[in-house]
């Protein structure tokens, strides 16, 4: 039985995120299967009422995330499970038209709805910075070359990376 894809006329979100939503929730949850055959654009344009176009918006978005390939003679086809990086750029791509529709809903002009983003990602790359500055700095302090002497003689600490990222002290023999 093949997954039911609906259009809300009445929602606010486009039809043809509306359409590109609901195939990546079937292909996520495993009810597309890799392999599986979506139907023609016009024929799913037909069935649900809406333009050829924005059923190819939705069929070109989902191939830009790696869900489906589009192929001559086989049509557009379900690849499997998405691209983390087309995945990432998706997800803020669609909180992006969120703010844009709540923004608009609330009337705040685009300056101020544009100034807000930058200031955003200002404080976060600012945040992020500081928290490399620190880790980096506590990885120097970790992994900073020691001279001591042992009972049985002279040892010198020499740094040594463990396979998880964090650094150790190892001991060698003094030359």
């Amino acid at each position: 039985m093949a997954p039911d894809i609906t259009v809300d006329v009445g929602n606010p979100t486009p039809p043809y995120e509306q359409i590109r939503g609901q195939i990546a929730a079937h292909v996520r949850s495993g009810r597309l299967a890799v392999g599986t055959r979506l139907p023609t654009i016009r024929a799913l344009a037909a069935d649900l009422g809406v333009a050829a176009g924005t059923v190819a918006r939705a069929y070109t978005e989902l191939e830009a995330a790696g869900l489906v390939a589009s192929r001559r003679r086989t049509g557009t086809v379900v690849t499997g499970r998405p691209d983390p990086v087309a995945t990432r750029e998706q997800r803020v791509r669609g909180l992006a038209a969120e703010l844009a529709r709540t923004a608009q809903a609330d009337d705040v002009d685009d300056e101020t709805v544009l100034a807000a983003v930058r200031t955003a990602l200002r404080d976060t790359a600012a945040a992020r910075q500081a928290a490399s500055r620190r880790v980096r700095g506590s990885r120097e302090r970790t992994t900073s070359p020691v001279t001591r002497t042992a009972s049985s003689g002279t040892a010198t600490a020499i740094p040594a990376s463990s396979d998880h990222g964090t650094s150790t002290t190892g001991f060698a023999p003094a030359p």
